[in-house]
């Protein structure tokens, strides 16, 4: 077997896997590979072989909605990331002057995650 054919035995298994776990199939298809597109559980419209959350739009307006949307949630997802890290340099730093400066960061990073949060809420 050649390695597209492997290739295409995951992705089938991949959508086999979907709809066993109650996912159902649309007639949608992704408009980055054309794969077909599943609805799962929860609702989301999913592309099995992006393996990415798939989006339907029919307005430039909701389009410039999602992508505002999407573009706080993965700025709060990176805040939170660094925020974490700080805060596991500061457990170990003995560096006074560097705890100094990494509290420093750290309250600037959470106040920009406060903001992100306030705009959030705003535009709900």
């Amino acid at each position: 077997m050649t390695g597209s054919e492997g290739g295409k035995s995951d992705k089938v298994r991949l959508m086999a896997d979907l709809l066993r776990s109650g996912a159902t199939l649309t007639d949608l298809s992704c408009p980055v590979c054309a794969s077909p597109i599943f609805r799962l559980k929860s609702g989301e419209l999913w592309c099995a072989q992006c393996q990415k959350k798939v989006i339907v739009v029919k307005e430039d307006e909701e389009v410039r909605e999602i992508e505002i949307s999407s573009t706080l949630s993965q700025t709060e997802s990176v805040l939170l990331t660094k925020i974490w890290e700080i805060n596991e340099r500061l457990k170990v730093e003995d560096d006074i002057e560097e705890v100094q400066r990494l509290s420093q960061v750290m309250s600037t990073l959470l106040e920009n995650l406060e903001r992100i949060r306030k705009i959030g809420k705003m535009r709900k």
